[in-house]
């Protein structure tokens, strides 16, 4: 019986992920209205999740600032209008406190500090997936080449960190936040995530040596992402973040590995692939030093 449901337990893990990669990647091939509805129903389940998990730790940040928030990030995200983050960050900061001050309940630091970091956390990081998407320049028409890239490390990463941590792995790498990831299965994902992103440089006709560079980001951040989300949830005595997604658990476990990712992998290709502005001033600033 235990090794029936555990194979029921996969064919539903399976079919869930298929399921969600399947509509994920038309959303991202289409992009548009569809890409923003597709971030919108993760961010609204995943800041619920998000909510939740801290109620357990005593701490109440007000979802519906973390929605607002996060609605508008999102239209921000949409029209491409970049300069608005500084003026809505600093806008919604301001509005957690306030409703700190005018509606909330104790502990009141943790409470605006906590809302603050559920609308950067749970929607502007995953957000960063619209800029990444719509990138342009002479050479490459967008950035679907890379958002592929980006979630074949991922998927990679988590694959060759089971296995290699299965079959090889001894030394632990997180004892405290994550007791089962070991090294070995880190690097396992490592070798996993280069090798997948060098393979996608070939049909994007991207230099294999820079794709290894993005494979070891994505690679890093996403068991980063992941440690974290770990952290999170071992602080406040909370195994899964949620059973939304059959098989899974909750959005915030299925996708923590893209939270710190996708922003970190939006900054380098804008900065290092799709512009060498950054690259040329760094290079000039070398220069007048010597």
């Amino acid at each position: 019986m235990d090794v029936i449901g555990g194979l029921n337990k996969n064919a539903t893990r399976m079919l869930t992920g298929f399921i969600l990669g399947t509509i994920s990647m038309a959303c991202i091939i289409k992009s548009g209205v569809l890409l923003l509805l597709l971030l919108y129903v993760f961010v609204f389940f995943a800041s619920r999740e998000y909510v939740k998990i801290l109620e357990h730790k005593g701490f109440y940040p007000s979802l519906k600032v973390i929605w607002l928030a996060e609605a508008v990030f999102g239209l921000i995200a949409y029209y491409q209008r970049y300069d608005l983050t500084a003026l809505t960050l600093t806008a919604f900061s301001i509005i957690s406190f306030m409703w700190v001050l005018f509606r909330g309940r104790q502990p009141y630091i943790a409470n605006a500090a906590t809302t603050i970091l559920g609308f950067i956390y749970c929607g502007w990081f995953p957000l960063h997936l619209m800029f990444l998407r719509e990138l342009s320049s002479d050479r490459f028409h967008d950035g679907l080449g890379f958002v592929v890239m980006m979630f074949t490390a991922i998927l990679l990463t988590d694959i060759g960190c089971y296995y290699a941590g299965r079959h090889l792995g001894k030394h632990k790498l997180a004892p405290v936040v994550s007791p089962n990831k070991t090294i070995e299965g880190s690097i396992g994902g490592m070798i996993s995530a280069v090798i997948g992103a060098v393979i996608v440089s070939y049909f994007i006709e991207y230099e294999w040596y820079y794709a290894v560079i993005i494979g070891l980001i994505c690679t890093v951040f996403a068991q980063i992402g992941d440690l974290c989300e770990s952290l999170i949830k071992r602080d406040a005595g909370v195994k899964d973040s949620g059973d939304t997604l059959p098989g899974h658990g909750g959005f915030l476990d299925r996708t923590d590995s893209f939270i710190f990712t996708i922003p970190v992998m939006y900054y380098f290709c804008k900065y290092f692939v799709f512009s060498n502005h950054l690259v040329n001033d760094i290079v000039n600033v070398i220069k007048g030093l010597f």
